[in-house]
């Protein structure tokens, strides 16, 4: 490789305008033909048992956001596949300025300007920023030895183009997740892509490092760069959409300017019914004391958290607060001698989860894949693997007895799949979610652990989350809530206890406390221990 392949912005390339006069009907989809843009025209894809996609039709203008909504399992990480060559439909048609053409392969779809983020980023991470942004493009000095002087004048280059002050040198590793996500679009502008795919790419992130990722897409919109933006976070929707597109079950079922319908109209066509309360929480008088827990840090002096039956207690803080961290050590996950804890009154020491369990505790991880299932068994697996020695006699397991609670905690929970024996990795993140859950209910626990629990699924599935917890709540269990979504922590909780830096530093009660006041808190500026609950106890 000789040159550098000029980046869009570099080049001057001006945007060829985001909207497009041609609009569907409110409610109808788009035609999906284009004569400026990327279209797909009556895609369809099928696997054993599923129809993923179903005479899906839209399009991708120079110079736009174009977002994709749906609930999971409606189709949009397939369309995604699909456009970025990683997958093949079954029929229907792709064209480019018009033009059909044909996308074999991800190299394919990269020689003709298309670029795919996905939400599991495939950087790697011991390599240098610049190294990735060119990683199988490098400039050699011979056949044998890489240019490193060359590969960060070329990277300084491309950040210049797109405005980012980052250090071509950095590890990746040691960058945020905003910064990888940004390398990843220097590596698709970089390569002259002219449409880029965005799988999530807000997941992971801080309020900050959103308004940072938002910035630069505004900076690519300018250059004419077309975005496919796939979210479940609605309230980005208004921020940073040009257009619309609603996918239901395989199908496109609506396609329009950002703005034409409001929110609740928005959910209303995903979900294929009016949600008339997002967040469905029900009142239900507190029970007895379940837990009590120091923070492990702030010694007799500091604040006790406590949970009651039929409670809901949220946990707040910012990113790197110790709010996970705290919940591990409860758990048992991460035993620390510092902490105290009682169970139902009863000072205990948690040494392991499999003690926590024990105990009647359940948790449910902020990472469902990594920490909360066993990829590659069965969902009836997954659901069982917290009771299998209640099911089994001399080593033996009962595997009526095992189907039957799988059925029923199916059942219960409305997980969609095709039988209780698919792999657990097949399903939607909802219906994972809800597997992770369900394991800890057929083992009846009493204290339930929920971190970060609707991150990443769908609003139907986060509407069916909040049902469960009501339900739960109903059968005198008590669950402790952290989430980042200040909202739905707010909406959801009975009282909310804030951490900074490791420490309980507010415990507020839910009509006496707002957004405002979290973070006031959260950021350490508010003062300790003025909240109702005080630091008795324990």
């Amino acid at each position: 490789m000789d040159s550098l392949e000029t980046p869009q912005g570099a080049s001057g390339l001006s945007a060829q305008g985001s909207a497009d006069s041609r609009q569907s009907e409110p409610g109808q989809p788009t035609s999906g033909l284009s004569d400026s843009g990327l279209s797909v025209l009556g895609i369809s894809k099928g696997f054993p048992g599923v129809q993923a996609l179903d005479d899906v039709s839209f399009s991708i203008h120079s110079g736009e956001v174009h977002v994709i909504l749906g609930e999971n399992g409606a189709g949009k990480s397939t369309l995604l596949k699909i456009l970025s060559g990683a997958l093949q439909p079954d029929s229907g048609r792709i064209l480019l300025d018009g033009k059909e053409i044909s996308l074999r392969t991800p190299g394919t779809a990269s020689q003709v300007g298309i670029a795919a983020i996905y939400q599991e980023l495939s950087l790697v991470p011991w390599l240098s920023v610049a190294h990735n942004l060119f990683l199988g493009r490098e400039w050699m000095i011979g056949r044998f030895l890489m240019s490193r002087k060359i590969l960060k004048e070329k990277a300084e280059e491309v950040f210049a183009a797109l405005g980012l002050s980052l250090d071509p040198g950095a590890l990746t590793g040691d960058l945020g997740m905003a910064e990888q996500q940004l390398v990843e679009i220097s590596r698709a502008f970089s390569r002259n892509a002219r449409f880029i795919l965005m799988d999530e790419p807000t997941a992971s992130l801080t309020e900050t490092e959103i308004n940072l990722l938002f910035g630069k897409i505004e900076t690519l919109k300018k250059a004419g760069v077309g975005i496919l933006y796939i979210s479940h976070r609605l309230e980005e929707i208004f921020r940073i959409a040009d257009r619309v597109t609603v996918m239901r079950d395989g199908k496109s079922v609506y396609s329009g300017a950002a703005g034409e319908l409001s929110l609740p109209e928005l959910i209303s066509r995903m979900v294929g019914r009016p949600i008339g309360n997002h967040y469905p929480k029900e009142t239900i008088a507190p029970g007895n004391l379940l837990l009590e827990a120091k923070d492990g840090v702030s010694g007799e002096e500091g604040l006790t958290f406590s949970l009651r039956q039929g409670e809901v207690v949220g946990l707040a803080g910012l990113v790197g607060a110790g709010r996970t961290e705290w919940a591990r050590k409860v758990f048992g996950a991460d035993p620390d001698s510092n902490m105290r804890i009682k169970v139902s009154g009863t000072e205990v020491s948690v040494a392991s989860p499999r003690h926590g369990r024990d105990l009647g505790m359940g948790m449910v991880p902020e990472n469902r894949k990594e920490h909360g299932l066993i990829s590659g068994r069965s969902v009836l697996h997954n659901i069982t693997i917290t009771i299998i020695e209640w099911l089994s006699n001399l080593g033996i397991v009962d595997r009526k007895r095992q189907s039957d609670i799988s059925s029923e905690f199916i059942k219960k929970l409305s997980i969609k799949c095709p039988s209780d024996t698919a792999d657990i990795s097949t399903l939607s993140g909802g219906n994972q979610q809800k597997a992770v859950l369900a394991k800890w209910l057929a083992r009846k626990g009493k204290i339930i652990i929920l971190d970060e629990p609707t991150r990443g699924i769908d609003v139907g599935a986060k509407f069916e989350m909040y049902q469960q917890m009501n339900s739960l709540c109903r059968e005198g269990k008590g669950i402790i809530l952290i989430s980042s979504d200040l909202p739905e922590l707010l909406s959801m909780s009975d009282r909310v206890y804030v951490m900074h830096e490791g420490r309980f530093v507010a415990a507020l009660d839910k009509k006496d406390t707002s957004q405002e006041k979290i973070l006031e808190y959260a950021s350490g500026l508010g003062a300790k221990n003025t909240a109702r609950n005080g630091s008795k106890g324990l």
